[in-house]
């Protein structure tokens, strides 16, 4: 699938993919929301705005609050792709968010997950 074509993708049909994969490891909603608000700065509100918007990822990221200058800390293989080598940013910032619901799923804490260790 062409990059252009993920982008135009919605987050709305996206975040349930997060959830059910945290939630599946007996992690919550909740905490796929605190990352995303971790990373991308948006508080629940507009996270549902954004989720009933059906906002597509390009924009979701271009409109978000101040991205978390912390996130160049997220490093590690998604998607067969080390995060830190990933040279087009939108896509970076789009694996950012896998990686770091990839590793609520796998159990780790909130506090390494949000790089506050």
């Amino acid at each position: 699938m062409p990059t252009h074509r993920i982008y135009s993708i919605s987050f709305a049909s996206v975040y349930p993919h997060y959830v059910a994969k945290a939630e599946k490891k007996g992690r919550s909603k909740a905490e796929v929301d605190q990352i995303i608000a971790w990373l991308t700065g948006y508080g629940p509100a507009e996270i549902e705005t954004v989720l009933g918007e059906k906002t597509d990822f390009e924009t979701f990221f271009a409109q978000a609050p101040p991205l978390n200058p912390l996130r160049a800390l997220v490093k590690g293989v998604i998607c067969g792709v080390r995060v830190e080598e990933i040279e087009e940013p939108l896509m970076r910032e789009i694996r950012y968010l896998d990686k770091l619901v990839d590793e609520l799923a796998k159990g780790r804490k909130m506090e390494k997950i949000l790089r506050s260790e």
